[in-house]
């Protein structure tokens, strides 16, 4: 319950200063995200890859400032329950015309959580469910950007529209050819959507007012408008070969954006003054794709994890099966489980490993933190970490409570009603790739196995060795791409030392069973990873029609030797066919330009 009278004179005090400290957070990730603009003119390919990792710590740092002050000012781990539930009440009246509320909300429980013992987690005086509404707000200020632009073409001036909408952005670096690119996207948009090219009445092209940048991209989202039916698109803008820019391609409808912010993709840099409002837009295009994941998609990952967590607590509340040992074989480091109706795993650290497996907690910690921080390529899963998560006792089946007391005694706190998890991680659940292979025709298992390689390239190409490449730590999504999930074994490809397997000196050693030459702690042999995963002769046969080079040393090494010499590979959220330089090589260019005029109805 709430108090009747707001009685102590400190409440308001600590309620300001979280204010202050979520608007110092929120002024400082706004900043770094305009910047990506420069950084994309420039070229300045590595200044986005550390600003991208330097932001994702910025809500870690201002939490720990937040907490620090409430700490020194105002004594906060001693205050009781009454007063903390009067600060509440006087940050929500701080928050009547904020322009990010939800945001201050979760920055609200993440400096009170970090103070007080998780046995104060569910009281009334941390944010369980949102106080403020996020509808309808806009930023109001003079001179302020709109969340989107509307334009409102006819027949004759669509190519000339376009062409504002692009230039609008003003990137401070010239266009190889503008006309020629927005002519694809057009044929692009005619051969995708017949339909959206017959101009209704109201037709109208309505465009967030940021360019979404990520690894070597700049993305112009927005969607068209015509009578009763919207086409959501992005146009990839990326610097070409000569340094000037291009419209690489275009992509339309939901299943292609959908690819484009993949939970297996590092955050955008976007600058936005009201998140809820460019979520609330995404929406619109994506309806499929949860608020969260969406949060999450344009770098407010600490938000999307609060969301999620509502979400699964809502899922619980409306279901009734028990948490249970997640099917498929079992992780040396990683006790996983699941609930079976909902398309998530959860992953405990053990508390012992191994022999084989000369690891510690800390070091797991820290390589699930460097794909956080990394860009991911499209190739691995995002992770949702989190701390004191109470789990209803009852909803646990029996076989998993005893792996839990066995394998990881030092997380879980149990009191009979309620299991607190002190440390874990959650997961999109996927289908276990060894798992797909048994059941798969041959169809199946040769785009399984294409992918699988695809997977391991791209990740070579953003600087990552997987480490354990065996087929169970790899999973399939519902787009058909292959998505690695397992991190506890990964490296940076430029710390690791690829060789070849030397020549025996002596028949002795020819048969020897052991091995018989020295090995680093970061030496890999490439040719010895066939016997682990080529068995299945139909699978050896698509892996090396495809990808023996990955049996090479010399692959890895000629990478590795790229990216030390400052190469940044492009790494492309749709497939190399869809690339209008294709069409360009292929001869589609004068086709693109004699396109027939664009219909107009009446609606």
């Amino acid at each position: 319950m709430f108090p009747r009278q707001l009685t102590d004179t400190r409440a308001f005090g600590i309620a300001n200063a979280l204010i202050e400290g979520f608007n110092r957070h929120y002024r400082l990730f706004r900043e770094t995200s305009a910047l990506a603009k420069s950084r994309f003119e420039q070229a300045d390919w590595h200044g986005q890859q550390r600003a991208q990792r330097e932001r994702i710590e910025f809500y870690d740092k201002r939490v720990e400032e937040a907490a620090e002050r409430l700490q020194t000012e105002f004594g906060a781990a001693t205050l009781g329950m009454d007063t903390w539930q009067q600060v509440k009440l006087h940050f929500i009246g701080l928050l009547t015309n904020h322009h990010q509320p939800e945001l201050a909300e979760t920055f609200f429980n993440s400096v009170t959580t970090k103070i007080l013992h998780h046995s104060y987690f569910h009281n009334d005086f941390i944010f369980v469910r949102p106080a403020v509404s996020t509808e309808y707000i806009e930023n109001d200020e003079p001179a302020a950007t709109p969340t989107y632009r509307a334009y409102y073409p006819t027949r004759e001036n669509l190519r000339q529209t376009l062409r504002e909408v692009v230039e609008h952005f003003a990137l401070q670096r010239e266009f190889e050819d503008l006309d020629r690119d927005i002519a694809q996207v057009l044929a692009e948009l005619r051969r995708q959507n017949r339909e959206a090219t017959r101009l209704r009445a109201n037709f109208q092209i309505q465009v967030l007012s940021s360019l979404f940048y990520r690894n070597k991209g700049a993305y112009l989202v927005g969607k068209i408008v015509n009578g009763f039916r919207e086409t959501p698109f992005a146009l990839p803008i990326l610097h070409g070969d000569d340094g000037r820019l291009v419209i690489d391609t275009a992509l339309f409808g939901e299943d292609e954006l959908l690819i484009l912010f993949s939970f297996a993709r590092a955050y955008f840099m976007v600058d936005m003054a009201v998140p809820s409002a460019c979520v609330q837009f995404l929406r619109s295009m994506m309806p499929h794709k949860p608020r969260w994941e969406l949060y999450s998609a344009i770098g407010l990952q600490k938000q999307g994890k609060n969301a999620f967590y509502r979400e699964f607590l809502y899922h619980l509340r409306h279901s009734s099966d028990r948490l249970r040992i997640a099917p498929g074989i079992k992780g040396m480091v990683m006790l996983v489980f699941d609930l079976p109706s909902f398309p998530f795993v959860f992953k405990v650290i053990k508390d012992f490993y191994p022999l084989q497996k000369d690891t510690s907690r800390e070091l797991i910690q820290r390589k699930y933190l460097l794909v956080k921080t990394h860009d991911r390529v499209g190739r691995m899963a995002d992770t949702l970490e989190y701390s004191n998560v109470a789990f209803p006792r009852g909803r646990f089946d029996d076989e998993l409570i005893a792996e839990l007391r066995h394998f990881c005694p030092s997380l879980i706190e149990d009191d009979g009603d309620t299991l607190v998890i002190r440390h874990l991680y959650i997961e999109r659940r996927m289908i276990p790739l060894n798992i797909y292979l048994q059941e798969a025709d041959a169809a199946q298992l040769e785009h399984a196995v294409i992918e699988y390689g695809n997977a391991i390239k791209d990740l070579v190409a953003a600087n990552i060795f997987p480490g354990d490449m065996l087929w169970k730590n790899f999973g399939l999504t519902r787009h058909g791409k292959v998505v690695f999930y397992d991190y506890d074994e990964i490296e940076y490809l430029t710390d690791c030392n690829f060789r070849r397997v030397p020549e025996p000196r002596t028949e002795e050693e020819e048969m020897s069973g052991e091995v018989w030459y020295s090995v680093g702690p970061k030496d890999v042999f490439p040719e010895t990873f066939g016997p682990f995963l080529l068995g299945n002769p139909a699978v050896r046969r698509v892996f090396m029609q495809h990808h023996a080079d990955l049996l090479d040393a010399a692959f890895w090494q000629g990478h590795k030797d790229r990216i030390r010499a400052g190469h940044v590979h492009d790494v492309f959220p749709y497939e190399p066919h869809k690339r209008f330089i294709h069409q360009r090589q292929g001869g589609e260019q004068a086709r693109v330009r004699t396109l027939a005029p664009l219909d107009i109805d009446a609606d």
